[in-house]
């Protein structure tokens, strides 16, 4: 059936209509107080960062106006290449292993029958301070700890039954790469699960019978099917994980040692000892740009799965409308 054509007089009184409209909605006015507490804690104090971090630095710890590229040329040494590779080393390893656990965390809950139940124990551990959790872990992890305990409790009844004589000695888990990474894992694991409960909550899970029906094994749909389909919920667990290891001030602080020193550490002492605020916004512009590189790409992704999402309903559609 063919569209009537409107009249000029009913155009021009929907344009009039649309433009009242648009005069009394007061929609901008409800933007401002979000956009005076966005720009006031978050594009001013960023403005500042980027300022400091092209100026100079006086022998009493303040901040000279001044243009100058020290900062940036300090943050090539050695010293501070060490501390970054260092870095870069443990948050890529606790970001691997959060996902991998965090994978079939998500899954479980999106199949079960009980998503309340698992989603409130998921949320119960950000109702706890982190820094009481964290020393909770110290009582696990500590020489006297329950997991020295543990083992020295095994240990010492092996020892009984061998008849050796000697004695358990404390295995050192705190204050160490492992430690840091354990304490990683544990503290940023459910902003991994959550966004990958959600893409596999929304995963038309029909795709993989379909896969099934075509000669594809189990482990094949889960790899060519499943985990394409959930992309975007992977991409946002790793960046929700990755970043914020990535610039952890807390957890290496008190549970790592000195081959655990990272680029938080840096960024805390050049404030609070050194008074290096040029050096230290410096580093806090990496751990910007790579927050907005993050940002960006997860913005992408969710752009180009909503597009195949798109373009494939629309080749139902068709298919649809052909077959009749």
């Amino acid at each position: 059936m063919k569209k009537e054509k409107e009249s000029p007089q009913l155009a021009f009184a929907k344009a009039a209509r649309d433009k009242k409209y648009k005069k009394m909605n007061p929609g901008s006015v409800y933007a401002w107080p979000m956009g005076f507490w966005f720009s006031l804690f978050f594009v001013i104090p960023l403005i500042i960062i980027v300022a400091y971090s092209f100026m100079k630095r006086d022998v009493y710890g303040s901040v000279i106006a001044e243009f100058s590229l020290k900062a940036y040329k300090q943050m090539f040494t050695p010293a501070y290449g060490i501390i970054f590779l260092r870095t870069l080393w443990i948050t890529a390893l606790s970001t691997f292993i959060t996902i991998l656990i965090a994978l079939p965390c998500g899954y479980a809950m999106a199949r079960s029958r009980r998503q309340t139940l698992l989603l409130i124990l998921i949320i119960i551990p950000f109702l706890t301070n982190s820094l009481i959790r964290i020393f909770a872990w110290i009582t696990i992890l500590g020489d006297n700890g329950i997991l020295n305990m543990f083992l020295g409790s095994i240990v010492n009844l092996w020892h009984k039954i061998t008849g050796n004589p000697a004695e358990f000695e404390p295995v050192k888990f705190m204050y160490t790469k492992g430690a840091v990474i354990i304490l990683s894992i544990y503290m940023y694991l459910p902003y991994a699960i959550l966004p990958i409960f959600t893409a596999v909550d929304r995963f038309d899970f029909s795709l993989l019978e379909a896969a099934r029906d075509l000669g594809a094994t189990k482990p094949q749909s889960m790899l060519k099917v499943l985990l394409p389909g959930i992309r975007s919920g992977i991409i946002s667990a790793l960046i929700f994980t990755f970043i914020p290891i990535f610039g952890s001030y807390t957890v290496p602080n008190i549970v790592g040692g000195k081959d655990s020193y990272m680029i938080g550490n840096i960024i805390v002492d050049q404030v609070q000892k050194t008074r290096n605020w040029p050096l230290a916004s410096a580093f806090s512009m990496i751990l910007t740009l790579l927050s907005m590189a993050g940002i960006l790409w997860m913005l992408y992704s969710s752009k180009k799965d909503a597009e195949l999402k798109k373009v494939s309903t629309k080749e139902d559609t068709t298919g649809i409308g052909g077959a009749k």
